[in-house]
């Protein structure tokens, strides 16, 4: 016998033969999942942004919750308690007028995330028209949108919002419309060049083949499409909304009393804060903690919703 043959009668012994089951064969290993689930999936298994939208959610949670449920009126004044620090009664202490710090922070924290939320909303949708607009159309529209972004694109918004301040009456609303009045470039941009590498795939081609419309294409087709990108940006955009607002709060011609928000606290504890320092570092804490949180979100889903990672987790 030769070495060739004991090897093949060696195999053969130490091999357990499987029959072929031809229903396991057309069986699917991988569940079916949606481009969403997919996404949801490979965020959760992201610790540090699930964590981020957890604090988030509690936020908000809080900013809608507590003020309702709290026994302290946030505009009522009481010369009795001015500038007492935290205790049970008052966890977060209290201001130079005597009203409760954790029912305004939580106030405040209303204002802000709204102005954030409604700014970038607002943003993403004119960047989307005007950006699909350009990119799709091209031509003589293109030239034209693209010459007026770059004439506003050296305006700074900073500016921009101080001098709509200085102009109409400082409030929510006037913040709104100063941030949004020049805040819509950045997506726009970044619409048109989705849009340009989209427009000549084959699936927009089978849609005009169909008889779809130039509005229907873009809405239906387009935007979709760049769903992900356009969520990651909105999410990563929220934190500089807010900061804005902060900022122009701090310097005072933010928002208004009664009203508040967390710039606006920053800016009257900054007042007293050599002498009572929880009353700018509680505003401050939520400030930087909520910036931090939505960057760390953005990160997360920036990861989430790439194609490209499909299905790796």
């Amino acid at each position: 016998m030769t070495a060739e043959s004991s090897s093949v009668q060696l195999n053969e012994h130490l091999l357990t033969k499987i029959e072929k089951n031809r229903d396991d064969l057309n069986k699917v290993v991988r569940p079916s999942l949606t481009y969403w689930q997919d996404a949801w999936i490979k965020l959760r298994k992201n610790k540090i942004a699930t964590f981020s939208l957890a604090l988030i959610v509690i936020y908000i949670c809080f900013a809608v919750l507590a003020p309702m449920v709290s026994a302290w009126d946030p505009a009522s004044q009481n010369a009795d308690i001015m500038n007492q620090g935290p205790s049970s009664a008052h966890w977060f202490g209290t201001d130079p007028a005597g009203r409760d710090l954790w029912v305004r922070n939580w106030v405040g924290a209303r204002v802000s995330l709204f102005i954030g939320v409604v700014v970038v909303l607002i943003n993403t949708a004119m960047g989307c028209l005007i950006g699909g607009i350009s990119g799709y159309f091209g031509g003589k529209a293109d030239l034209v949108i693209m010459r007026i972004i770059d004439v506003l694109y050296g305006i700074p918004m900073i500016i921009l919002a101080i001098l709509m301040m200085v102009v109409f009456k400082p409030g929510v609303y006037t913040i709104i419309l100063a941030m949004v009045s020049i805040g819509w470039i950045g997506s726009a941009r970044m619409v048109r060049g989705q849009i340009l590498s989209l427009k000549n795939s084959e699936f927009i081609l089978a849609a005009k083949t169909l008889g779809a419309g130039n509005s229907r294409i873009i809405v239906r087709h387009l935007i979709p499409n760049i769903g992900g990108i356009l969520i990651t940006t909105m999410t990563m955009s929220i934190p500089n909304a807010i900061f804005v607002e902060a900022f122009l709060s701090f310097i005072g011609i933010g928002v208004q009393p009664p009203m508040c928000s967390w710039g606006s606290l920053a800016q009257l504890a900054n007042q007293v804060y050599q002498f009572y320092p929880y009353q700018l570092l509680i505003p401050a804490f939520f400030i930087c903690t909520t910036v931090l949180a939505f960057n760390l979100l953005g990160d997360g889903l920036r990861d989430a919703l790439d194609p490209r990672t499909r299905g790796s987790y």
